[in-house]
């Protein structure tokens, strides 16, 4: 499981995001596929399941810059049996949790 993961504190940030969902879900390789978002605690998240998340969240990063959001994007991943996320972005990020 990939989580692209942003701060939220209002709603224009909210309907930005959803709006990004709808553009990931056309540059989704074979294989991967948006499963939700959800929104609390201060953060929104996609969840996109993936057997490469690495590379999925590469190929991703030129939609993440059209919509703006990539400089506040943070990105993890777990295998589905796990509770640790492993972080993709940003480099020097210290910890990925999902609220």
């Amino acid at each position: 499981m990939l989580v692209l993961q942003w701060p939220i504190s209002s709603i224009p940030d909210y309907e930005a995001i959803v709006a990004l969902e709808t553009a990931l879900i056309d540059a989704l390789p074979d294989g991967s596929q948006i499963d939700g978002h959800d929104a609390g605690s201060g953060e929104m998240n996609i969840f996109i399941s993936t057997d490469r998340p690495a590379q999925v969240f590469d190929q991703l990063k030129g939609r993440l810059l059209a919509h703006d959001l990539f400089s506040d994007v943070r990105a993890g991943y777990r295998e589905a049996t796990e509770n640790e996320y492993a972080i993709l972005w940003p480099p020097g990020l210290r910890s990925f949790t999902v609220s």
